[in-house]
């Protein structure tokens, strides 16, 4: 085990190999974290050396088995895989995997609990002939055997809505109002959406606006430039500091996690995007 300080000292010393300036830490309003999958070339506890020297809260989107390395940093895993078994394309749209997906958090959402994690990840499945209404209660009939676990262990499950437009053809859960009606119709408080800010200004824009209107059904945030999903810069289409100074206006507690394939150095690029988003 190693200290906050130490993990700082260390990260220092990466940064500075790494070619990112060191401006001291100056915290924000939003609680940011990044994802483990952009990053897969770096090392897990370098990751995790770099993000406490960023201000980062946190390592999105990890393993079970990972969980107990960004605590060795002062840092926790801010939303983890808890039902592998369920993918982007077959998920809780369809009632034939609920049995499946009950098993598999069963175990996993205790063990998020266990290491401290806050959310798991959950994904509708893909339509494949499926109208968006029998989809929708399919999944809020998987969601309610489900929410229980979750509430009687206070982690959230977060079911992501992703574009159907360039990553994930035919994906269910594309739009806000489909999520949002589903959360709606589950009522735990532990259940609610991943708001993925580069999937939702592909399918519909004005995200400011609608992350104001439900922002009592998103548990949580990935960033990412659009188009391309690479790094918050000035080639990207969002305004990025307005979005994130909306989402903190609204005191916004759970996480604003960076989900963007970086360009150039890639502990630089999110260095910058760690700025642009502290407000």
């Amino acid at each position: 085990m190693i200290s906050r300080r130490q993990a700082i000292a260390s990260s220092l010393a990466l940064c500075a190999t790494a070619g990112i300036s060191a401006p001291p830490v100056r915290p924000g309003r939003l609680k940011q974290s990044v994802s483990r999958w952009c990053y897969d070339k770096i090392p897990l506890d370098r990751l995790c050396e770099a993000a406490v020297r960023m201000g980062l809260q946190g390592i999105d989107l990890l393993q079970p088995a990972e969980y107990e390395v960004p605590r060795r940093y002062g840092l926790r895993c801010t939303m983890g895989y808890a039902a592998d078994m369920m993918t982007i394309a077959d998920g809780l749209n369809r009632r034939e995997n609920h049995a499946a997906i009950e098993r598999a958090f069963r175990t996993g959402i205790p063990q998020a609990a266990k290491a401290g994690v806050p959310n798991v990840i959950a994904f509708s499945g893909n339509r494949k002939g499926m109208s968006d209404e029998e989809g929708a209660a399919n999944t809020v009939a998987g969601l309610n055997r489900l929410k229980a676990i979750a509430e009687d262990h206070d982690v959230t499950i977060c079911v992501e809505l992703l574009n159907s437009k360039v990553n994930h053809p035919d994906y269910m859960a594309d739009h806000t109002a489909w999520g949002v009606d589903v959360a709606k119709a589950v009522g735990s408080p532990r259940v609610k959406l991943l708001y993925d800010i580069y999937h939702m200004q592909i399918m519909e824009g004005d995200l400011i606006d609608t992350i104001r209107k439900n922002i009592a059904y998103i548990g949580h945030f990935h960033t990412g430039g659009v188009p391309g999903r690479h790094n918050l810069d000035d080639t990207q289409e969002v305004n990025w500091r307005a979005v994130a100074r909306s989402v903190a206006d609204l005191n916004f507690q759970g996480y604003f996690a960076h989900e963007f394939v970086p360009t150039g150095d890639p502990l630089t690029a999110l260095a910058q995007a760690v700025r642009t988003c502290t407000v």
